[in-house]
């Protein structure tokens, strides 16, 4: 009687199929096994707290408080969250185009309607094509958008004019924005103080003379500017040091 030896045509034809199947098993359950190992959340999560603005839009976020005290500023809203497609079927098709346009600030009443947004601009500032949408956008849905800087604030009258449409100030929002005027005028004051004491103190200390600088003369960073364009990788913080 003769036996099957292993290079057998007819063990390898029954081989073949058997061993094909198996490896399929063997991809599909190693592939599911995968997707729940990144499905799993981490035990420790490698984040940190941090602010919601950076030390510039915090100071136009106190301004605009003060502006419009009888109304709420909500920070960094997706427009999606105010706006509404007429069609409903091309919802999605909306929200993934504007799912991640937000502006830094948006003003709205008590009962939750917006009456206008502000965008304070980063170091790079604000792409061209990133303002025209939302100039496009918000203004058909008519609602103002400005873009502002904490050292070039429009007055109290005219953003209010313009968000709420007041024609004239009454007496105490003139005397608020007289008020608002020696506040602004005292803070720059006191930068001004901070920034001189201390430019003394380090031409007080010769070794800080030898730190390394660049071309321009300023203090060399060993942070990579890029990355300022992307908060998560690093806080778009204005201010010079650790946060705490």
């Amino acid at each position: 009687m003769n036996t099957l030896s292993w290079n057998s045509p007819w063990l390898l034809a029954v081989l073949l199929p058997v061993v094909a199947v198996a490896g399929a098993w063997l991809q599909r359950f190693w592939t599911a096994r995968s997707a729940r190992a990144r499905r799993k959340l981490p035990e420790h999560w490698p984040l940190a707290i941090r602010s919601v603005v950076n030390s510039e839009e915090a100071r136009v976020w106190h301004w605009l408080s003060r502006a419009f005290y009888d109304h709420h500023i909500l920070i960094k809203l997706p427009v999606t969250r105010f706006t509404l497609p007429r069609e409903k079927q091309e919802s999605m098709d909306w929200y993934k185009l504007l799912g991640g346009v937000y502006c830094t600030f948006t003003i709205c009443r008590a009962d939750g309607r917006v009456v206008g947004c502000v965008d304070v601009p980063g170091s790079t500032g604000i792409p061209r094509s990133t303002r025209a949408v939302k100039h496009s956008l918000l203004g058909q849905c008519h609602l103002p958008y400005w873009v502002v800087q904490s050292n070039g604030l429009p007055t109290v009258a005219e953003i209010r004019a313009e968000f709420l449409g007041e024609s004239s100030m009454s007496q105490s929002m003139r005397e608020r924005e007289m008020e608002e005027r020696a506040i602004i005028a005292a803070q720059n004051n006191l930068r001004t103080a901070i920034h001189r004491q201390r430019s003394t103190r380090h031409s007080d200390f010769g070794p800080l003379s030898n730190w390394p600088s660049s071309q321009t003369g300023e203090p060399r960073s060993d942070m990579p500017s890029q990355w300022q364009d992307n908060s998560f990788l690093m806080p778009l913080d204005s201010r010079r040091g650790d946060l705490l």
